[in-house]
């Protein structure tokens, strides 16, 4: 009973403390009198007269997902600040004590999934929150408190001001003065509230990205969004994260796993999807025909998917609603975004953080991509020859336009799949393009009866075998049945390497690439190589419209000339590759091993063609055509760079090429592996094999005293990459192989003819070996590749 009373007490003097803190300012029915109520999940108010947001905020302290975005972006693929980009989302809540009212980010990494709640609130206490904005509250009633958001919400919430600093475009910061609501934008509903505002960014705009797409560079106007997403209830089941599975994993440590447990816990995220339910994306209506169409073939393709899931409707495409705002929290959208430059597309999700359910799926697909796959096909196919007729002309041209809408519904499809929770899977070239998780280089074939390059078969159509097992594991059945389908999985053949293995330069696994094609990437190598020949023997007026600056060749012909970069770093992987797969306890077969003997000295035989000068150096025909750029236009960083002037280099062109490849080759991770893959397994090349193929393929022909200009370009670019590796922080094994092969070069020059080239090589080994620098400096980068 006494208990009871202190009780009734305690909740008696906190009702007057509240009543006493309201009273000491307006009631909020009477400070919002005059303004625009939006009631839902959070209801705010507008003061149209001074253009505030009020948010009202319940005493009563509850979790939600809050979640900024970028509605409006920049427009500069380099800086990264693009349309529809999404940024952190965070279990959030508010708490309100005195005329305060704090907004806290909560730690969800650091848990105790327990049902002790001390002990729940002992790691709640060990790890800290993080109050991201604090707010004086302005009126007030018993259960709920009004503040002014517009501050916080015309902050740089996005972290603007960070990127531009990184890219350095010049220093910045908000500018109040020029920057306002955006009630367009700024809606309440029962389970969410979006807010949006116009916020500008002045300073010095220095850096010559923000100039390439600012009309003032000194002064940044986008939009930043505010989401608050009421929290999904508790029916939503977890599904547990393999490694094998090809989804990405959402990751938490549990303080209260048992003893001799894994603290760690990871989920794979998903859709909440249960049966007679649909998973519903919509496109964004600004999309153009003939793209239009395409974006919704290649995004419904996983329907075929979830039908296999036994989701016969539980997936569908549509196009956006046109009153719909696309950073609503309740439709996943697939958005057509344009940048001054060609440059990747994201599949990103609004994640809780709890549980790995995917609440929104966003679409980012950048529009140039569909024009960089265009120019690919003109540069390869010569669709405007003088011997064509007009006929022959538009089927060349229908051809290269249903190429690039080929390539639309590819990368439709794919970053749909990274919003459903699934990862890129970069092995799946290898076996018959079984995923639509890889990039895909496009696959360009010779006819046998005409010796014409064809694309009839550029991109695969359609949902891959991998993809389909891939959501039967995420949306199908749980329990024991997630097992049965990796098992299947390596019934199947099928393989799953991601980011972390393909991406490296010096990565070793002989299956994980971007943009390749084939099961044996040497083998494929050596018939891009000859496809590349073919190109270039018919490359020149004919692959330029009438009307157009001749100069407009030199972008033109970049792909062509470069068509082998992808397949040569997948096939570079073969040297001193390693098979392994993400085994897990249990598995049968778990072992890694080298690939064999045989595909490696395959590789480095096929490798050395890549900078062999005969083959990189232009054809006359290709040369005469290559202009300096007409009045009216100018370079990009789409075009080579060279040391002529304004007339185009083709000797620059062979080095850039040739120092590409022998980077790769040179890469010191890879030759540390094949050093001690033949200490164990001698039928392995080792080192030395490597530097005695670029010593016979890119050096030697330099000695002869009558070598050509290319020739001699890529035997000092070879020397040079040499020179690279040897003054890196090398194991004393690799240093010595490379000091070893320094010293015989050295002496096969003072035993070659007398020419500049032999006083050349001289002077700058000795220099390396003496003075441990090396006073030449390589070619330029190749213009950029990725993505395609």
């Amino acid at each position: 009973m006494k208990k009871l009373m202190l009780a009734l007490m305690f909740s008696i003097i906190s009702c007057c403390a509240l009543v006493a803190q309201a009273g000491t300012m307006p009631s909020i029915n009477d400070y919002t009198a005059d303004m625009e109520a939006h009631n839902g999940f959070f209801t705010f108010y507008h003061d149209r007269d001074s253009g505030q947001y009020y948010l009202k905020i319940p005493r009563a302290e509850q979790q939600f997902i809050f979640q900024t975005s970028l509605p409006w972006g920049l427009g500069s693929n380099d800086i990264g600040l693009d349309r529809g980009q999404l940024g952190s989302t965070s279990l959030a809540s508010f708490a309100i004590e005195g005329n305060k009212a704090l907004l806290t980010h909560h730690n969800t990494y650091f848990r105790a999934n327990s049902e002790n709640i001390a002990e729940r609130a002992s790691i709640n206490e060990a790890f800290a929150d993080s109050v991201i904005a604090g707010f004086t509250v302005v009126a007030a009633d018993t259960d709920a408190v009004i503040v002014d958001y517009t501050p916080f919400l015309l902050s740089d919430t996005h972290g603007v001001v960070e990127r531009l600093a990184q890219t350095k475009q010049g220093s910045y910061k908000v500018a109040s003065d020029r920057s306002v609501v955006y009630p367009q934008r700024s809606k309440a509903f029962p389970d969410n509230t979006e807010l949006e505002g116009k916020v500008t960014f002045s300073g010095n705009g220095e850096g010559r990205y923000v100039r390439q797409v600012a009309p003032d560079a000194d002064h940044l106007t986008l939009h930043l969004h505010h989401s608050f997403i009421r929290l999904p209830d508790s029916n939503y089941a977890t599904r547990d994260f393999h490694p094998q599975s090809g989804f990405w994993a959402e990751e938490h440590r549990d303080y209260a796993a048992p003893l001799g447990e894994s603290m760690a816990v990871k989920y794979i995220p998903r859709h909440r999807l249960e049966q007679g339910e649909t998973i519903t994306y919509y496109l964004d209506p600004g999309v153009p025909e003939p793209v239009r169409s395409a974006l919704l073939e290649g995004a419904r393709w996983w329907q075929d998917a979830f039908a296999a899931a036994g989701h016969p409707d539980g997936y569908a495409v549509k196009e956006l609603p046109a009153d719909a705002d696309p950073m609503d929290i309740r439709y996943n959208v697939i958005q057509w975004v344009h940048r001054a430059t060609r440059g990747w597309s994201y599949g990103s999700s609004v994640i809780d953080p709890r549980t790995g359910e995917i609440l929104k799926g966003h679409v980012t697909l950048g529009s140039l991509r569909v024009r960089q796959d265009m120019l690919i096909a003109q540069s390869l196919l010569a669709p405007y020859a003088e011997d064509l007729s007009a006929e022959q002309q538009q089927q060349l041209e229908a051809d290269i336009e249903a190429m690039a809408l080929a390539r639309i519904r590819q990368l439709s499809a794919h970053e749909v799949g990274h919003t459903l929770g699934i990862a890129h899977n970069f092995a799946a070239s290898s076996y018959d393009r079984a995923s639509v998780m890889d990039y895909p280089h496009p696959l360009i074939s010779i006819a046998t009866d005409t010796g014409k390059l064809t694309l009839a078969d550029a991109y695969a159509e359609g949902i891959g075998l991998w993809d389909k097992q891939v959501v039967k594991y995420g949306y199908g059945e749980g329990g024991e049945a997630l097992e049965r389908i990796v098992r299947e999985n390596r019934e199947l053949g099928l393989t799953f390497i991601s980011d972390a293995d393909a991406r490296p330069v010096g990565g070793a696994h002989p299956d994980a690439h971007l943009w390749d094609n084939g099961s044996d990437p040497v083998t494929e190598l050596e018939r891009v190589l000859a496809v590349r020949a073919t190109a270039l023997e018919q490359f020149g007026l004919a692959n330029l419209q009438a009307g157009l600056p001749v100069s407009d060749l030199r972008a033109i012909l970049v792909p062509t000339y470069l068509l082998h970069r992808y397949q040569t770093e997948a096939a570079v992987k073969m040297l001193a590759g390693v098979h392994y797969n993400y085994a897990v306890k249990g598995d049968r077969g778990v072992q890694q091993r080298p690939v064999n003997a045989t595909q490696q000295r395959r590789a480095l035989q096929v490798l050395a063609q890549t900078f062999d000068a005969g083959r990189l150096a232009l054809p006359a025909s290709v040369r005469d055509v290559l202009l300096p750029f007409a009045y009216g236009s100018s370079a990009t960083r789409e075009n080579f760079t060279g040391k002529t002037g304004l007339i185009p280099d083709p000797d620059t062109m062979a080095a850039s090429a040739a120092r590409f490849s022998l980077q790769l080759v040179l890469h010191p991770e890879r030759l540390e592996r094949l050093a001690q893959q033949h200490q164990h397994n001698t039928d392995l090349p080792d080192v030395q094999a490597v530097l005695d193929e670029i010593a016979t393929t890119a050096i030697a022909p330099a000695r002869t005293g009558v070598a050509t200009t290319v020739a001699e370009r890529v035997a000092f670019e070879a020397l040079t990459a040499v020179a690279e590796l040897y003054l890196q922080p090398l194991s004393p094994v690799l240093k010595g192989r490379v000091l070893h092969f320094l010293q015989a070069e050295q002496q096969a020059w003072q035993d070659a003819p007398a020419s500049a080239a032999r006083s050349l090589a001289l002077n700058a080994i000795e220099q390396l070996l003496e003075e441990g620098e090396w006073p030449l400096q390589g070619a330029p980068a190749l213009p950029p590749g990725s993505p395609i």
